[in-house]
């Protein structure tokens, strides 16, 4: 019974991730609807881990489920998507405090780093999905070094509704502000050098607010083009 147990637990746990990572990564789209028994085909497993994992990425707000609908990839409104970037900045500008006494060389030059690789051009959408990696790599290590597990699972959660809403919203125009990130990032980790905590916070609240702003314009941009 122990042996059987674990095994169900690990199939389920693969099939959450195999779902979770296939929304994330723009396979499944917003509103798309999820069928059980076809998702029970495609991964070689019975009905029941499909159903259990669904009901984990529902949990998380990933998906949705309708009674005598079916199940739905979410889509996010646009009171969702400001109140999950005010959660953000404050989760982040609590992290920053934490870690602006923490964080070591070897993550600022990490930062630096991905600084760098930031400036890379971004022209296929294999440039796109690295750029995408790549800055949220940059935040995870500012994150990291806050030494806050919680926060940063808090944190990790926040980012799976956030990358829903930009999938949602098909912002194309995101590479013309590449410029203005790229300076955001610039002060955030001048910020960390000088361990200048007021400097810190405010950059990190311009980044997230600039960048929540612009999501929010797409995703009503895109209602008014459905509605016309």
């Amino acid at each position: 019974m122990e042996l059987a147990r674990l095994k169900r637990e690990r199939a389920v746990d693969a099939v959450y991730s195999a779902l979770r990572q296939a929304i994330l990564s723009r396979v499944f789209r917003s509103g798309e609807r999820l069928h059980v028994e076809e998702l029970a085909d495609k991964l070689g497993v019975s009905l029941t881990p499909v159903r259990q994992a669904i009901q984990q990425l529902a949990v998380e707000g990933l998906v949705e489920v309708k009674p005598r609908s079916g199940t739905f990839v979410a889509s996010l409104s646009v009171q969702d998507v400001e109140e999950t970037f005010d959660l953000r900045c404050a989760l982040e500008c609590l992290a920053a405090e934490r870690a602006i006494e923490k964080i070591s060389a070897k993550e600022i030059r990490e930062l630096k780093q991905l600084l760098r690789a930031l400036k890379r051009p971004v022209r296929t959408e294999k440039d796109q999905k690295r750029h995408e990696a790549d800055n949220l790599e940059f935040h995870m290590i500012l994150l990291r070094a806050s030494g806050n597990r919680r926060l940063l699972e808090m944190y990790e959660g926040l980012n799976a509704h956030i990358k829903i809403a930009r999938i949602h919203a098909a912002d194309t125009d995101w590479i013309t502000r590449l410029q203005d990130e790229r300076a955001e990032h610039e002060a955030i980790v001048a910020a960390l050098e000088k361990k200048n905590k007021d400097q810190l916070v405010q950059a990190i609240r311009k980044h997230i607010f600039r960048a929540r702003d612009a999501l929010i314009a797409a995703l009503r941009q895109n209602a008014n083009q459905a509605n016309a």
